[in-house]
């Protein structure tokens, strides 16, 4: 797979994820891939596609309106993409959510293998988990 390919599935995830495509998002993914939030947060941890496929669709209800990625830039190497992002978008709770990340995701035959989200923690525990953070 072409580093240029690599990229346009990049940018082909980021644009199901801003039309709220759940069926897309969910076939970018290997049968054995998986998708790590960072942090402490509520929503942090480690998911395999049937995880990702049963929680995709809620993420998308908790914003009405869709949440929207803009990427601010990308470098490829190998099978590797890194992409640096900033999302906007009205959340239920009334909020406006905006947050800046860095993504890391490694392809394998033209589906994702691993996608990893770093961002502001804090904003996610403010306003995704309403202020709420995991126990002890």
């Amino acid at each position: 797979m072409s580093i240029e390919r690599n990229k346009q599935l990049a940018h082909a995830f980021f644009d199901a994820l801003n039309r709220g495509d759940v069926p897309a998002i969910i076939a970018a993914y290997a049968d054995d891939g998986y998708c790590l939030t960072t942090g402490n947060t509520l929503i942090s941890g480690k998911f395999g596609k049937a995880q990702i496929a049963q929680a995709a669709g809620s993420v998308f209800e908790v914003f009405p309106n869709g949440i929207r990625f803009t990427i601010k830039a990308m470098t490829a190497e190998d099978d590797r993409v890194a992409v640096e992002a900033e999302s906007e978008g009205d959340h239920v709770s009334g909020q406006r959510y905006r947050n800046q990340y860095h993504f890391f995701m490694r392809f394998r035959d033209g589906k994702l293998a691993e996608f990893k989200e770093y961002m502001d923690t804090e904003r996610v525990t403010d306003i995704l988990c309403g202020g709420q953070r995991p126990g002890p």
